[in-house]
């Protein structure tokens, strides 16, 4: 695509004031430096084991930067100011509980309460939820390694798959489409295979329920041509979010720990490789497969639209979405919809302390991708500059 839509930054922070634009530019230049994130970091877990008073200050600079609110009610100024620039909302309740049965049925409980939140609200066609938010990590690992269970791990299965099959048939039931996430791949099997039985269930008429591919992992074109082989055996459609992935780094340590060949690909260019080829292969097959391309890399974005041009997709074709996170990449979400195509900002939410492991995890992974962090000082800065001249 020859034309540069991501530079123009007039559109991408149109919603910012100058007091957000450049508290969002002290932020992203804090976190490009590495030490300063590592000493922030155990910092704040230092704040939180002896409790001080630092909610207020976190709530008014990272938190609104990256969060829409405390509450789902807490959000709905960030919809609807984005959702009149174009830019849809997936509610992601960002809060990592505990690991017991209460808390993955009050997880569930808080998915049902999206969905019926976002029943009729054009801003919010899709939700979100994490697999560990509705069991243990430990029971999706024991079943993806072919392990039998005991009778009362059976059980606790089973709990898992009802939990599942209600959000999913609720979501069916209200027309709004459910992405669900991908976690690490010795636990992703069992995933895999009960989205897929959802799919089976759910997506009879078109997809309303989504899994997601970290394309980082070497062996997901083949698990895709394989289920879209199944679809078309059974006559049901798929849904994918494609991702690169999230836990690189431990999973190369595990393979390297345990003696098996990592899952991860070779490199950075591999995994962009694998990236570009998934949506090339969905978007040959969008008669069965929709697509919800999550990503803040500019070049598979420009990839995308190209594909789709040549394709004669239309760009607001439901069967295509662009995703990024709250806060991040608004160079890219915001003059997608300006030009439009379907796009939907992850917007994460929940008490501040309770969300305080996302936001280190944003600081952290902002630090580690290379251009990332640059790439949004440098706009930040060209639209303060553009500002300044307009005022003169």
């Amino acid at each position: 695509m020859k034309q540069h839509i991501f530079d123009n930054t007039e559109v991408a922070f149109a919603l910012k004031s100058n007091a957000e634009l450049n508290r969002a530019y002290v932020l992203f230049k804090m976190i490009s430096y590495e030490r300063f994130v590592k000493v922030g970091t155990h910092l704040t877990h230092f704040a939180l084991k002896v409790k001080l008073p630092v909610w207020g200050l976190v709530r008014k600079t990272v938190f609104d930067h990256f969060c829409g609110g405390v509450n789902a009610k807490d959000c709905l100024p960030v919809i609807d100011a984005m959702y009149d620039k174009g830019v849809s909302s997936v509610l992601d309740y960002s809060v990592e509980g505990k690991d017991n049965e209460a808390h993955f049925d009050d997880a569930m409980q808080k998915i049902v309460e999206i969905i019926h939140f976002s029943t009729d609200k054009a801003a919010m066609p899709i939700v979100v939820f994490k697999p560990t938010g509705f069991g243990r990590f430990n029971l999706y690992q024991k079943i993806s390694e072919g392990k039998s269970l005991t009778n009362d791990e059976q059980a606790e299965w089973d709990r898992v798959v009802a939990r599942y099959d209600t959000v999913c048939r609720l979501s069916k039931e209200k027309d709004v489409e459910i992405l669900i996430d991908a976690e690490e791949s010795w636990m992703q099997d069992a995933v895999d295979d009960l989205v897929t039985l959802m799919m089976t269930r759910y997506n009879t008429e078109r997809p309303i329920v989504y899994n997601t591919l970290q394309m980082y992992r070497h062996d997901r074109m083949a698990f895709l041509e394989a289920q879209y082989q199944l679809a078309k055996a059974q006559g049901f459609f798929l849904g994918y979010k494609i991702v690169r992935g999230a836990y690189m780094e431990k999973e190369n340590e595990r393979a390297l720990k345990m003696g098996y060949e990592t899952p991860i690909c070779e490199s950075k260019q591999a995994t962009d490789i694998n990236f570009d080829n998934s949506a090339k292969y969905i978007l040959d097959h969008l008669d069965t497969i929709s697509i919800f391309v999550g990503t803040h890399n500019e070049q598979s974005c420009y990839l995308v639209m190209d594909l789709m041009k040549e394709k004669k997709i239309a760009k607001a074709d439901n069967r295509v979405w662009f995703g990024q996170l709250y806060g991040m990449s608004d160079h890219i979400s915001f003059n997608l919809s300006a030009h439009g195509y379907n796009v939907a900002k992850y917007v994460p939410f929940g008490p501040v302390k309770d969300v305080m492991p996302y936001l280190i995890r944003r600081a952290e992974e902002n630090t580690s991708v290379a251009g990332q962090t640059g790439r949004e000082l440098t706009l930040l800065d060209a639209e303060k500059t553009r500002r300044k001249q307009a005022a003169q």
